[in-house]
């Protein structure tokens, strides 16, 4: 995928174009299974987990948060407040009782969204910096999966500025692969 040259609004503007047509061009359905049986399939332990419930557009994640659940992870959900910061909540608690911003500081694994990554592991996301406050504050140890559909993890380098935090793996219906490229 050729992001081309710009600024990250330009970069994002077009990646959120070619969401659109891979999500268009997908059976969702399908790809929800398969992110799924990679959790099922992982050796991932058991614990606390952030992931988030996807966007029409986005890659699915109704099937992998309840394998998650299934093989005994507690899976916390992001709340957006009004300053673009994350409040989380279980997401197996009806009444989404916030556990505060600092939630992640707990987590074993995080399910991370972004509209593309690439081969240096630098992760674009949708703009608000959410995530960008999220990630830094990850214990050593938490395995971060950056969840895209198969054809956003890109060879071509996207824009990067000094807090973008690289990711090591990405996360599709084919399966998990190393963010970065190998030498």
């Amino acid at each position: 995928m050729d992001t081309g040259a710009g600024s990250k609004g330009d970069v994002r503007h077009r990646l959120r174009a070619r969401r659109r047509e891979i999500a268009a061009s997908r059976d969702l359905v399908a790809d929800a299974e398969a992110i799924a049986e990679v959790v099922r399939a992982s050796p991932f332990a058991a614990g606390t987990t952030l992931s988030y419930e996807s966007l029409p557009h986005e890659p699915p994640t109704g099937a992998l948060n309840a394998a998650l659940q299934a093989a005994g992870h507690r899976v916390l959900v992001p709340i957006t407040l009004p300053d673009l910061h994350l409040d989380w909540c279980d997401l197996a608690d009806p009444g989404r009782t916030p556990l505060g911003t600092e939630a992640p500081r707990r987590a074993g694994l995080a399910i991370v969204p972004a509209l593309s990554v690439d081969s240096a592991g630098t992760r674009l996301g949708q703009g608000g910096g959410c995530y960008d406050r999220v990630l830094p504050m990850l214990p050593a140890h938490c395995r971060v999966l950056v969840l895209l559909h198969p054809g956003e993890h890109t060879d071509e380098v996207l824009p990067r500025e000094p807090h973008d935090i690289p990711v090591a793996t990405v996360l599709t219906a084919l399966g998990t692969t190393p963010a970065v490229a190998s030498a």
